[in-house]
């Protein structure tokens, strides 16, 4: 199943309505200019996943909630099979694959991530994401180039990287071939955490 992006961001908007909170503040939590915010929330830009995981966070739902309308209802355990998931395609051709949409109060949010290889992405900087936690990336086929603020590495399949997400990073996939990798994003747990830029 494929959000649509429409939906999702009428969904943003009500929840945002319905609790009171201004475009500004919105704005302001997502790391948007009032204009760049008020595009996506009317839907006439893509919604990262960065940008969801902002809004969720100011409006206190699941990101799931957000890209499906319903609250996340497991408990105990949830099992999502191979090739399974809530697909949501982002950012330059990047999909991502929710393997635990439906399980409640979750730590971590576990994706199934396909980057794409663009041979016009190979000499351009890196575009960072800021949010806060952290995140581990296990590549499971393919080639990442992997940017942390200034520092750059060049991650294979079987390699891992766990990180401080509030920090600049980003990844491309390199090396000729689409890169298919593991993605857990863990929320904070206290303080200590950097925040989003």
């Amino acid at each position: 199943m494929e959000p649509n992006i429409k939906e999702v961001a009428k969904r943003i908007r009500a929840l945002r309505e319905d609790m009171d909170i201004t475009p500004a503040e919105m704005a302001e939590a997502t790391g948007r200019s009032l204009t760049e915010y008020l595009a996506q929330e009317g839907g006439e830009e893509d919604l990262s996943f960065t940008f969801l995981y902002k809004c969720a966070d100011k409006l206190g739902v699941d990101v799931i909630e957000l890209l499906t309308g319903e609250d996340p209802h497991l408990t105990g355990y949830a099992l999502t099979r191979g090739g399974e998931g809530l697909s949501i395609r982002r950012r330059a051709g990047f999909e991502y694959l929710h393997k635990a949409p439906h399980f409640r109060n979750k730590l971590a949010e576990p994706f199934l991530v396909t980057a794409p290889y663009d041979e016009s992405a190979q000499e351009s900087p890196i575009h960072l994401s800021y949010h806060k936690g952290q995140e581990i990336d296990y590549i499971i086929s393919g080639a990442m180039r992997f940017a942390y603020e200034d520092h750059t590495e060049v991650l294979e399949a079987g390699d891992l990287v766990m990180y401080d997400s509030g920090r600049g990073h980003g990844m491309i996939a390199t090396g000729g071939d689409a890169c298919t990798f593991l993605a857990i994003v863990i929320r904070p747990s206290d303080e200590s955490i950097s925040e989003p830029r």
